[in-house]
């Protein structure tokens, strides 16, 4: 089990306590510190089941800054722009084996243990 953590992030705080109350200890990733490389990226987005752009956080400064509100970018230009700027990334992200989930709302990570 992996965890995408941001720990200044009170979602992805909340979230990995309720893997703590369960007794889960995920190997932890601080993915702005380390992020994550497109390759990863495309299995975690595999996993997760979504497009790029829906893991994207829209209301960042770098969102604008790479131009990522175009439409006609392609999935790998946004995967660039989150290896680039992994503050892009929607957090926290917990993986468990083929299958991964978006901890929006904290509770979501239960759904996949």
């Amino acid at each position: 089990m992996r965890y995408y953590h941001n720990p200044r992030c009170s979602k992805s705080r909340q979230a990995l306590a309720l893997l703590h109350e369960r007794g889960i200890e995920p190997e932890l990733v601080a993915y702005l510190d380390t992020p994550p490389d497109a390759d990863t990226l495309r299995a975690l987005l595999g996993k997760l089941g979504i497009s790029a752009r829906q893991l994207l956080r829209t209301g960042e400064e770098a969102y604008k800054a790479y131009g990522l509100d175009n439409p006609a970018l392609d999935e790998q230009a946004i995967i660039a722009a989150m290896v680039e700027a992994p503050i892009l990334i929607e957090r926290p992200i917990f993986e468990n084996g083929d299958k991964a989930v978006i901890g929006r709302p904290p509770e979501r990570v239960l759904e996949i243990l």
